[in-house]
């Protein structure tokens, strides 16, 4: 294991903690920063993996997917507001 993948997987590991408060708060980013940070993340994950970096790929599988969480949530609570708002 490659010192790179050291370094690129530890600091996945702490974005993902830093996420947390967030995906428990009911405060949440925007949709469109969710969205675009997630598939960016996603895509990360491919070169991650054509490089060999398995430690760099597990936690940035975990943060993309902190990123998704984020996103859903998001939609979910305009989805919500909105249902309120028109009855």
């Amino acid at each position: 294991m490659s010192w790179q993948d050291w370094v690129l997987g530890v600091g996945g590991f702490i974005f993902s903690v830093a996420l947390i408060p967030s995906i428990i708060s009911k405060d949440k980013p925007s949709a469109k920063t969710s969205l675009m940070t997630a598939s960016i993340l996603t895509v990360y994950l491919l070169v991650y993996i054509s490089l060999n970096l398995w430690l760099a790929c597990l936690s940035g599988a975990l943060s993309a997917a902190c990123w998704w969480i984020l996103f859903f949530q998001k939609i979910i609570i305009n989805e919500i507001v909105n249902t309120i708002g028109e009855k």
